[in-house]
């Protein structure tokens, strides 16, 4: 429930109750004489619409003025998604990050950097991209990609690493650790979720 429509409850709530308490004294003063009920408070009601048009407590929909309900779609969390991982050959080797919606789940990728982090120290990748990509809603087959390149500098050295942990995106409270098999780590990139995996090729 948001806090307009349980803010309009609340007072609506408070305002019947004083109305009542005010016939119940009203009905002691009279010797207990018998009252017509209270009229419904002047300009106070529970119509489920008192939010303004925000989706209800369900999550199914929001009204959109003319009596219809539209979807609500949610953003997506790393464990509302199915996740795999494919090692590439282009642009020196790089991690594809694949994501879809688990069965029966819609969900919203933000226009967002994914985070992805490695080892105990939480290193982060930074951006492969200079702008932020669009927002992809997931569900059935559609796909997010992502690619990741551990390691963007020429000279030997980094960390040698078999996982990373990925998250939608800042926000994400939950991450979660993805098997890559043995990499070395050092200056990782990133690029922002995809519709078609050939435009997640991260080229530093």
């Amino acid at each position: 429930m948001s806090g307009k429509r349980r803010k309009a409850l609340l007072v609506s709530a408070v305002l019947v109750g004083g109305v009542m308490l005010m016939t119940g004294c009203q009905d002691s003063d009279n010797g207990g004489a018998q009252s017509s009920p209270p009229a419904d408070p002047v300009g106070v009601t529970a119509s489920p619409n008192t939010d303004g048009g925000q989706g209800g407590a369900d999550g199914s929909g929001a009204d959109t003025g003319d009596g219809e309900r539209e979807q609500v779609q949610q953003n997506c969390g790393a464990h509302d998604i199915s996740w795999s991982t494919r090692s590439e050959t282009q642009a020196g080797g790089y991690i594809l990050l694949m994501a879809k919606a688990k069965p029966g789940i819609t969900c919203v990728m933000p226009a967002a950097l994914p985070t992805v982090a490695f080892g105990s120290d939480g290193t982060d990748a930074g951006p492969a991209e200079q702008a932020v990509g669009e927002e992809i809603t997931l569900s059935g087959s559609t796909t997010a990609y992502a690619g990741v390149s551990t390691k963007t500098t020429g000279e030997d050295g980094g960390k040698e690493l078999d996982t990373i942990i990925v998250g939608v995106g800042d926000d994400d409270p939950d991450p979660v650790s993805l098997s890559v098999g043995t990499i070395t780590v050092e200056d990782p990139i990133v690029t922002n979720w995809h519709t078609v995996p050939t435009d997640a090729v991260p080229f530093s």
